[in-house]
């Protein structure tokens, strides 16, 4: 319709067929809709994502719980993407997300890599999809030069996290003997940083000897046999297991208990999982530690919708509120009873209405 055709002295030149085409303009967003519910539908309605590994590894799990949560707080649809560990899936997934939705999407996404982080932003930016990113991105990406869609990017200082559980178990083995690790994805930025906590607490205890350490993907799975052969191979000289997250550490324990040696060498993990708790409370483990998943898979959708809905404007916000560390919880036997009855006897609703509340201080990449 031309600039002519709106205009209503215009209108009486018209025939029967234009006058009602030009009426129906008039009638405005109201009409088009009840014309065109469908498509109106499709660039009105919101949805809600989360983007992580996998629905049955208990850290994401809880993410994807926290997801579920905020998004039913705000009524709007939420749909999970599962990544299954696959870099060009993840992206893909993606992808197809944002044309579904016409890109009205909030995204909180966990990149399988850290490489991942660069096309991921770019496509949402493009679309104009605001994004918070959670744990991996390049060091030499920031949310400020992708103003205002790539609102935050939220992690944990893992080489500090990965050096106190280090030096927890350490010392429940007496300061001394034979450690064997299981190491994360080695290309991920947690993995490399809890590795090198790790080292760090080697250092101050020169009597610990690492006697090996092999990756096992973040899985329980893949850490079960890795324990068994360490146990055929290293025998009594296997006096303490450090592993890089929880789910490993659970690989860890079932290996031990197959071997009847549960709560006889000490076990330490990371992410703060219900079977790690529930561990620590029966005496098999000794700590974990976690920002807690399902914060964070609130929080980041929390943040891109204040963001869309113009209660925060991530260009108005200081860096350290653009990249920064989330503050940890260790979790031991003093307190794992409160933490456990606190995070997994009641529903989780994460708070997400102080958006810094947990800031620990911004992300440094001097480390």
């Amino acid at each position: 319709m031309n600039k002519n055709d709106r205009n209503p002295s215009n209108q009486f030149a018209m025939g029967r067929r234009e006058l009602l085409i030009g009426a129906a303009s008039l009638a405005g967003v109201g009409a088009l809709s009840c014309m065109l519910p469908g498509m109106v539908w499709a660039q009105e309605k919101l949805t809600f994502s989360n983007s992580f590994r996998s629905m049955t590894n208990p850290y994401h799990a809880l993410f994807n719980r926290g997801g579920e949560a905020f998004a039913a707080t705000r009524k709007i649809p939420y749909s999970p993407l599962i990544t299954e560990g696959n870099s060009q899936k993840s992206i893909a997934d993606i992808r197809a997300l944002i044309a579904k939705t016409e890109g009205n999407l909030i995204l909180n996404v966990e990149p399988n890599d850290s490489s991942d982080a660069r096309a991921i932003i770019e496509e949402c930016v493009k679309a104009g999809v605001y994004v918070t990113t959670i744990w991996n991105k390049p060091d030499d990406m920031h949310p400020w030069d992708y103003n205002p869609y790539w609102v935050s990017h939220l992690s944990e200082d893992s080489q500090s996290v990965g050096e106190e559980v280090a030096i927890r178990l350490f010392e429940a083995m007496g300061g001394k003997g034979g450690v064997v690790a299981l190491g994360g994805i080695l290309s991920n930025m947690p993995a490399i940083s809890r590795r090198k906590g790790l080292d760090a607490a080697l250092k101050r205890f020169p009597d610990i000897q690492l006697l090996d350490f092999q990756a096992a993907d973040w899985s329980a799975n893949k850490a079960f046999p890795i324990v068994q052969s360490w146990l055929t191979r290293f025998g009594s000289d296997l006096k303490g297991i450090w592993s890089c997250n929880d789910d490993m550490g659970m690989g860890a324990l079932e290996a031990l208990r197959g071997e009847g040696l549960a709560g006889t060498i000490p076990i330490v993990g990371m992410d703060g999982t219900d079977q790690a708790v529930q561990a620590i409370l029966s005496g098999e483990y000794i700590a974990t530690s976690t920002i807690d998943p399902s914060w964070l898979g609130s929080m980041g959708l929390a943040l891109g919708y204040a963001a869309k809905t113009g209660k925060l404007d991530p260009a108005k916000e200081p860096r350290e509120h653009r990249e920064f560390y989330v503050r940890p919880q260790m979790i031991t036997k003093e307190n794992a009873e409160v933490y456990f009855r606190a995070n997994f006897k009641t529903p989780q609703n994460p708070d997400v209405t102080d958006y810094w509340a947990r800031v620990a201080g911004p992300i440094r990449y001097d480390l």
